[in-house]
């Protein structure tokens, strides 16, 4: 636990990297920092004192304004695919890494300050962030921890006292974020568009090192980590689909080695279910819809194999041959995933002959009804096992419209099939279906309370009650409800 009234200790493993890695720069400080939020919880989990990041000090630390003399703090470098393009430099343009915080089981997490101001990759831009962009971010990043999907969290909001520029003047904040690591997609491309072999074979034994171990002795460290990202990435997105969660920009430069969600700009979840939904704003031509996100993950992760290539065997023709044999392989991780999480949705243990049959007439009925994504699932859970008096019962809220009756039918018959305890599966199918999610237009309403008004009352509230998604509470009823008409978000922006 970091002491009472001290700057915690980082550690520094990135930065032992070669220089050509990142640039070394401090944060640039800021006007008049105030905590919005702190993370106790996960502070504690990284040996922070939560205490001491609330005080004026470490207020201080969270804004950047106080850097220890030991630190090493840096922007790295990587480049990526973005919208299929590839910009061969990219790199932090706004964002600082303090260095590593070790948790109790040894586990090394990076901190970054995004917002952190200008750093080399800025490209004309200021390297601040307004208040909305951090407030969706720490919402939605720790709804998807509470949620159980991999990803970046949030361990502070902090505003800054200064104001940024974008369409109009807004006021700026800091986010401090943590995440196994930064490393990208991108950050392999960087190095293999520069033709560096040598960086190259660096990052994949840091890498390795640190988010697969057990794979680090292997013949191959390339292959071995190719493979181990390929089945992250099949796990993370199968997760994605299964929540009605839509990135929004999955760039190669967005999409990190170790399998975790990231970059929470134009990302929304689903309401009434349509596959080809789009929310992002740039996103013109639908590239990153719903319904494309798998292909697109594959596609990311055949650019990461691609940028392997140079250290994957000597003989080209081999290395290439190796890296086609792996991607292959994606499309069979991710149905291995998805399905899993489907059975568990709708209480299945295992596949039956007409499954696959049932489950397209479902997502068929489900577009063609346009009922919403997250509540339909939870009403069958409801109805997996109906009792009156079931507290987690749903029904004063959603139900399903008379076009669902055959079907409930059906899936009913399949589930009296099924082995066990009735009321042990819907148990299961509660954990797995979760009733509260960032609704666009709750978390709409909460940023502009704060963004226009000052009030970060909304937001507290909000926070606190996604971190239990599944627990239904009919006094929360209203951030359960989809929207109507004249709540509906149809875009969503990266606010950089």
């Amino acid at each position: 636990m970091n002491r009472t009234g001290t700057t915690p200790a980082l550690e520094h493993t990135f930065a032992d990297l070669p220089e050509r890695f990142y640039q070394a720069l401090a944060p640039t400080p800021v006007a008049a920092p105030q905590a919005i939020r702190v993370n106790d919880d996960l502070a504690r989990r990284l040996g922070l004192d939560p205490d001491w990041l609330n005080s004026a000090a470490g207020t201080e630390w969270l804004a950047g304004n106080t850097v220890a003399t030991a630190s090493r703090p840096l922007a790295a470098a990587y480049a990526g695919h973005q919208f299929g393009g590839f910009n061969p430099q990219l790199g932090d343009g706004r964002a600082i890494l303090l260095g590593e915080l070790r948790d109790a089981q040894g586990r090394l997490f990076d901190l970054q300050l995004k917002g952190a101001g200008p750093t080399r990759w800025s490209r004309g831009g200021d390297g601040r962030s307004p208040l909305g962009p951090v407030l969706r971010e720490y919402l939605v990043s720790e709804a998807m921890a509470a949620l159980g999907v991999p990803t970046s969290r949030a361990l502070a909001a902090v505003s800054s006292g200064e104001t940024v520029m974008r369409d109009r003047p807004l006021p700026g904040a800091i986010l401090a974020r943590v995440a196994s690591s930064h490393l990208r997609i991108g950050s392999v491309e960087y190095f293999s568009a520069r033709k560096d072999t040598e960086a190259l074979q660096l990052l994949v034994d840091y890498a390795l090192q640190r988010h697969f171990p057990a794979q680090a002795d292997t013949d191959n460290p390339a292959l071995a980590l190719l493979n181990a990202v390929l089945q992250a990435q099949a796990q993370l997105v199968s997760q994605w689909q299964l929540l009605g969660f839509i990135h929004g920009v999955m760039n190669t430069d967005n999409m990190l080695l170790c399998g975790e969600t990231i970059d929470y700009g134009p990302c929304a979840f689903m309401d009434a279910f349509n596959p080809d939904t789009v929310f992002s704003s740039i996103d013109h031509a639908g590239r990153y819809a719903y319904r494309n996100q798998p292909g697109i993950a594959h596609w990311n992760l055949a650019s990461l194999a691609q940028a392997l290539v140079p250290v994957l065997h000597r003989d080209p023709e081999q290395a290439v041959a190796l890296a086609q044999a792996a991607v292959d392989t994606f499309s069979d991780h991710f149905l291995a995933a998805h399905t899993e999480g489907l059975n568990a949705k709708l209480g299945l243990t295992g596949q039956q002959a007409d499954d696959a049959q049932l489950i397209e007439q479902l997502y068929a009925l489900m577009a063609e009804e346009a009922t919403d994504f997250t509540l339909t699932f939870r009403r069958l859970a409801d109805l997996a096992h109906p009792e009156p008096g079931n507290p987690q019962d749903i029904g004063d809220l959603y139900t399903l419209p008379p076009a669902f009756d055959a079907w409930l039918a059906q899936w009913q018959s399949r589930l009296a099939r099924e082995p066990g305890d009735p009321r042990a599966r819907q148990a299961a199918m509660y954990r797995a279906n979760p009733v509260f999610i960032p609704r666009n237009h709750s978390v709409e309403a909460v940023l502009t309370a704060a963004t226009d008004h000052g009030d970060y009352a909304p937001f507290h509230t909000l926070v606190e009650r996604l971190a239990r998604p599944g627990q239904w509470d009919p006094g929360d009823r209203h951030l359960a409800m989809p929207p109507e008409a004249g709540q509906r978000v149809h875009q969503t922006f990266c606010g950089t």
